[in-house]
């Protein structure tokens, strides 16, 4: 049985990271001071001093990686978010390190301490930490796999939550995870779905408990059975076997809903979304301001070009505003190199170009396809009205059809709008799909991060410039 063995399996990880932190310590001790090649000071303190300081930090490390939950069960904690926590917490040992050093002021032991023993210690650890964590990963998804170190679940109730949590299961034997049966009061003993069966209903859940043969209890009850919900995990709370609630609300909340807590009372919000925190929003709005700056500094021959072929090869402004609906459905004015001829505003406001449009100008046609006429958006980008990456403005016209007609549409206004975007790359632009479109911006709404907008804008490089979608 797992939970007989966690609590051991979890002893052994902190050992071995105890190991790996005085390991990595040691190692930059030596290469930094020991070698004598690098290490430039007043005064060389003695290697015990530096030893002695393994008291100290052993245990502060060990206290950060339990603060960022690095000894939970690796089961399906992903490696990215492992090692996000990995950096998290070293970076904070890191800065502490650096400010009692700092605080000690002309102290000789605070003073003569090496700088760079501590900075490179903190490369070596995050290193040595990852390496030593994917290598446990590998070693106990491999046993797991071969049938060892297993986790038997039991599920209370047969509904749509049960069949997806079977389906990942079975999809990811590294789990380790055992689905030994299914208590439903509404299906027939014996019944099954891709090989786990109805052993029988939730009546007999408390003489299964009583077997203790059950490592977790997963409660998948169809939404209709809700009413049992509190005998049942009294039941298997006073079992004291770990209980878990998979919600049958996928068919009416299809998205990455996350709780918050509201002074004890658990709120579910429908959607998460990352830029609402405020920390996120300022560091993307940071990033578009010098991505925006730098973009015009770099793009600023190109633009007095098609300035000018705008200009001498058509009658009219060089730069086309138009209304779009951006962050929270306010309207703005969204800049261009004028493509087109001029039109009227009747004219313009509720077609939409298509292949081999004839309002299209010559140098129109190439700026389009190139997506040089998106560059005056630098200067949304600037005033805040839009972003370098998310996703893209539609007129109020299409916006009011659209919402009617496409579910979820008007979620993607929650961020501001962007410059490109996750649908853009992928091929969803101009006349293509505006349900493939929804589905790729919601994606990046849900799922962002810095380093998402950072493979985009690369990708925009090779996909985004140039499209065949552009007309």
């Amino acid at each position: 049985m797992i939970k007989d063995n966690q609590k051991r399996l979890n002893r052994l990880h902190v050992l071995i990271d105890a190991v790996v932190i005085v390991a990595a310590y040691v190692l930059s001790w030596y290469i930094i001071i020991g070698s004598g090649r690098f290490y430039v000071a007043h005064e060389v303190l003695p290697p015990g001093i530096y030893l002695g300081v393994l008291a100290v930090i052993v245990p502060a490390y060990l206290l950060l990686y339990t603060v960022f939950h690095l000894f939970t069960p690796k089961r399906v904690q992903g490696r990215r978010r492992e090692f996000a926590n990995i950096f998290k917490a070293n970076t904070i040992g890191f800065l502490l390190f650096g400010m009692v050093l700092y605080l000690g002021g002309k102290n000789p032991f605070f003073q003569n301490f090496s700088r760079r023993l501590v900075f490179f210690f903190f490369v070596v650890n995050v290193v040595a930490e990852t390496v030593e964590r994917n290598l446990i990963r590998i070693f106990l998804r491999s046993i797991r796999s071969k049938g060892y170190n297993q986790k038997h679940v039991l599920l209370i109730g047969y509904s749509r939550a049960a069949e997806s949590y079977i389906d990942r299961v079975a999809a990811n034997p590294e789990w380790g995870y055992q689905i030994r049966g299914i208590l439903d009061d509404h299906k027939q003993r014996g019944e099954s779905y891709r090989g786990v069966k109805v052993i029988g209903s939730t009546d007999n859940l408390k003489l299964i408990l009583n077997m203790n043969l059950l490592d977790e209890i997963a409660i998948t009850l169809s939404i209709r059975d809700y009413a049992g919900l509190e005998k049942m995990v009294a039941e298997c709370e006073k079992s004291g076997v770990h209980t878990k609630f998979i919600p049958d609300y996928n068919k009416f909340i299809p998205t990455m809903p996350y709780t918050e807590d509201l002074q004890g009372l658990p709120v579910i919000n429908i959607r998460h979304v990352p830029l609402n925190d405020l920390l996120n929003a300022t560091v993307k709005r940071v990033m578009d301001l010098c991505g925006a700056v730098a973009a015009l500094i770099f793009f600023s021959p190109v633009m007095l070009i098609t300035a000018v072929l705008v200009k001498i090869t058509s009658p009219g402004p060089v730069i086309y505003s138009q209304e779009r609906v951006g962050l929270h459905n306010r309207p703005f004015r969204m800049y261009k190199f004028r493509s087109m001829e001029v039109q009227t505003a009747s004219q313009e406001k509720k077609q939409w170009t298509t292949q081999g449009d004839p309002r299209v100008t010559l140098v129109g046609k190439v700026i389009r396809k190139t997506s040089i006429d998106e560059l005056p958006q630098l200067f949304n980008v600037l005033v805040g009205s839009m972003s370098l990456v998310g996703p893209r403005p539609e007129r109020p016209f299409f916006v009011e059809r659209f919402k009617e007609e496409i579910p979820r549409y008007m979620i993607k206004h929650q961020v501001r709008p962007g410059m490109t975007g996750w649908a853009q790359i992928n091929g969803y632009r101009g006349d293509t799909s505006i349900e493939r479109r929804i589905e790729h911006d919601l994606y990046y709404i849900e799922n962002w991060t810095l380093g998402f907008d950072f493979k985009i804008l690369f990708l925009t490089v090779f996909k985004g410039f140039i499209n065949k979608n552009a007309y």
